[in-house]
């Protein structure tokens, strides 16, 4: 009987990790905090928030380095357990939230997920409709002008509906072999990007000197203590952070498969280095892509901060084909660990005795597929993502009480037998399944959190509704739970 019931709540996708399998170092881990970081957004962000104020090097610099330390901080906390035990996010979950629990639970993240994957798959086909226009257009130019590509349907032509269907269907392929092949990518692709980013500089070496000269007479060094630095950098500490703090709650996912916990450490301080590294390089490239464009004649208005407008504005076929290849290597690697993995293990952990990894990936690119026809014309105009924002702010609390679970009231144990169980006396059978302190926790820091967003005297501090939920959550789980 006992064995007939913990059958629904096994999956081998979603079991402990064969201590051969746990083969991560912190150069894996270097790898994954690269690729969270190496995106358009990435880049974006951290351009504009120079731009924002001014090049204030103190602020923006510093405001990501804080950032980047919170990051370090939350990420070695969560990812521990899943170390430790070899258990992806949603089933550690179980043992603070009950076996049924954690099912509906983490389903909250995997809705998020699955619809960032479907928006940012749209996106990514987009840079490849781009590339096939190119190549058309080098073959026969007046094939553009043919009838059937001047046809819209949902807002996206031919072409736009070939690559998005194309787009999904390679990610499928790529992303459910596992997760051998998924380290080779995020390996991969990191050091991809990073040496993609270091020809996009050899280009303005020419304009070496004159960039370095920018740096130094446009960057503002002002006094790290000035009062008038103090806002600004927790302002930019909240900001990079909230960018970090989608992938944190589901570290677990990945760092289930690293070798020790001194790896795990040292494996996520990397964090700090590649935001570093990812900084200056985006500082250069806009400065220089400016000089570049100066000595051209090309007028612009402002700094380009987006490596799409960049590349426009060069108008060189060539380099834009080659920036556009790596802009899709860096997004569809960042779609992989941000929605990917973690919608796929949150599935399977929903209907364990039903979903494997290619069936659970199946439902994630339907999805994803009406997701990305219905974005244009129909989801991004009735702000869609104010709802997620909202379902995001469950993410803080969710990982607060997990926190104060594992590491106080269990003490850093999980009993294994028990994970798996539907047994009423199991450990983590609670109360039907749900254990009501947490649900009671998470829903208090939730509405903490969710409030920032919606009580508009409270928009300030919205960038750190992750940590605000989180410390909420947490106080209430200990104060409930230790009794």
């Amino acid at each position: 009987m006992i064995q007939d019931k913990s059958r629904n709540l096994i999956n081998w996708e979603i079991v402990s990790v064969n201590p051969n399998d746990k083969n991560w170092n912190w150069k894996d881990l270097f790898c994954f905090w690269a690729v969270s970081i190496q995106s358009v957004i990435g880049f974006s962000l951290i351009a504009s928030l120079y731009l924002a104020y001014d090049l204030n090097f103190i602020v923006v610099f510093y405001g990501g380095i804080f950032a980047s330390i919170l990051a370090f901080i939350f990420s070695t906390y969560i990812g521990k357990p899943s170390q430790k035990y070899g258990l992806p996010f949603p089933v550690i979950l179980r043992t603070s939230t009950g076996v049924v629990g954690a099912k509906y639970i983490a389903l909250i993240r995997g809705i998020v997920g699955i619809f960032m994957f479907g928006v940012q798959t749209f996106f990514i086909s987009k840079a490849i409709g781009y590339l096939l226009r190119i190549l058309i257009f080098s073959v026969n130019r007046e094939f553009m002008e043919n009838e059937i590509l001047l046809t819209f349907f949902m807002g996206m032509n031919l072409i736009d509906i070939i690559s998005f269907i194309f787009t999904l269907y390679i990610q499928y392929i790529l992303f459910s072999k596992g997760q051998h092949f998924v380290r080779s990518i995020i390996r991969f692709s990191s050091y991809f990007v990073y040496f993609g980013l270091v020809i996009f500089l050899m280009l303005i070496t020419e304009h070496f000197q004159d960039v370095i000269k920018s740096v130094e007479l446009s960057l503002n060094y002002k006094n790290f203590f000035s009062k008038s630095n103090i806002a600004p950098l927790i302002t930019v500490t909240g900001t990079l952070f909230a960018f970090y703090s989608i992938i944190i709650l589901n570290f677990g996912d990945f760092s289930r498969y690293v070798k020790s916990n001194d790896q795990l450490i040292k494996g996520n301080l990397s964090l700090i280095l590649n935001f570093i590294l990812f900084s200056l390089f985006a500082i250069l490239i806009i400065l220089g892509a400016d000089i570049i464009l100066s000595k051209n004649e090309i007028e612009v208005d402002r700094l380009l901060t987006n490596p799409n407008d960049i590349i426009g504005k060069l108008n060189n076929t060539f380099l834009s084909t080659v920036v556009i290849i790596f802009i899709i290597v860096a997004s569809c690697s960042t779609n992989l660990i941000a929605n990917y993995i973690p919608s796929q293990n949150i599935l399977i952990n929903f209907l364990p005795n039903k979903l494997n990894l290619n069936n659970s990936g199946l439902i994630i690119i339907i999805i994803s597929f009406f997701v990305g026809l219905f974005w244009l014309p129909i989801l991004s105009q009735i702000g869609i993502l104010s709802i997620l924002d909202t379902l995001g702010s469950f993410f803080g609390p969710i990982f607060g009480v997990m926190i104060a679970d594992y590491f106080i009231i269990k003490g850093s144990n999980i009993e294994n037998k028990d994970i798996y169980s539907l047994e009423s006396n199991g450990t983590y059978f609670y109360s039907k399944g749900w254990h009501l302190k947490s649900l009671y926790s998470i829903f208090i820091g939730f509405i903490f959190a969710s409030s920032t967003i919606w009580n508009v005297s409270l928009n300030f501090i919205q960038s750190f509704a992750w940590i605000i939920g989180a410390i909420v959550a947490f106080i209430i789980y200990y104060l409930l739970a230790s009794k």
